[in-house]
């Protein structure tokens, strides 16, 4: 795996960030979807995945609105 995020991989960091600073909380899978342009929640959830292997983002629990974001 590239060290580095990718242009779509930073795109949704950004997303979530400021889904974060105007609702408090993560979005969904969907929302996250909608924000950049993905139709497939599968190829959003490997975005995320890959974001997390990273450690860029983490969860709480299983499901992605528990989002956190990284240093």
């Amino acid at each position: 795996m590239n060290d580095h995020p990718s242009p779509r991989q930073l795109q949704i960091l950004s997303a979530i960030r400021e889904w974060i600073a105007e609702y408090g909380e993560g979005p969904s899978v969907r929302q996250i979807g909608v924000l950049v342009g993905l139709s497939s929640t599968g190829s959003v959830a490997y975005q995320l995945a890959q974001l997390e292997q990273r450690g860029l983002i983490s969860r709480s629990d299983r499901r992605w609105r528990t989002v956190r974001l990284g240093s």
